[in-house]
């Protein structure tokens, strides 16, 4: 971590897809390092929902609140906001996305997508994982992704797909 940077003012997310949202971060964090800098964008797109939430996953609940109810932590909002939308709705196949973009000395490198498909469950299950992976069943590893264990989530995840074709693009490690 560079000196500073928690001064770095943050940037603004504001492209309409993962990898345009990674290689904004990239850049803007990319100016303040020397080197190699990566930052990835990530999140849930559901079919039934014509891929939301998308870009928008992390808020989501922010961009459509509740009516009425105390307020929710974001993940929290977001799950129950989900699960409303998807309530009578047979077809919930659902992915997780990550791009990666590399830059080095502020020059873009690559940009790198790993996706896993999966399905919403009607709840929650596990506690592991952050996010929608408590509602998201994953059947490469037979649960959902707030079930399984770290190792076996990587094995499989979207990041851990981005993350290893990133690497293999540098020659391995």
């Amino acid at each position: 971590m560079q000196p500073g940077f928690k001064q770095i003012e943050p940037c603004d997310e504001n492209g309409r897809t993962f990898e345009e949202n990674a290689e904004i971060k990239a850049l803007h964090y990319g100016r303040h390092s020397s080197g190699l800098l990566f930052a990835d964008d990530s999140g849930l797109e559901v079919d039934a929902l014509g891929g939301a939430p998308g870009v928008f996953s992390a808020r989501f609940s922010l961009l459509h609140p509740p009516v009425e109810g105390p307020p929710l932590p974001v993940d929290e909002a977001n799950n129950r906001l989900l699960l409303e939308k998807l309530r009578g709705v047979e077809n919930r196949s659902a992915r997780f996305v990550c791009a990666i973009a590399l830059v080095e000395d502020g020059r873009l490198r690559g940009t790198w997508r790993g996706a896993v498909e999966g399905r919403i469950i009607d709840e929650a299950r596990g506690k592991g994982g952050f996010g929608y992976d408590p509602l998201f069943y994953c059947p490469q590893v037979g649960c959902t992704f707030g079930e399984a264990g770290e190792e076996q989530k990587f094995a499989v995840s979207h990041r851990g797909q981005a993350l290893r074709k990133m690497i293999g693009a540098l020659g391995g490690w």
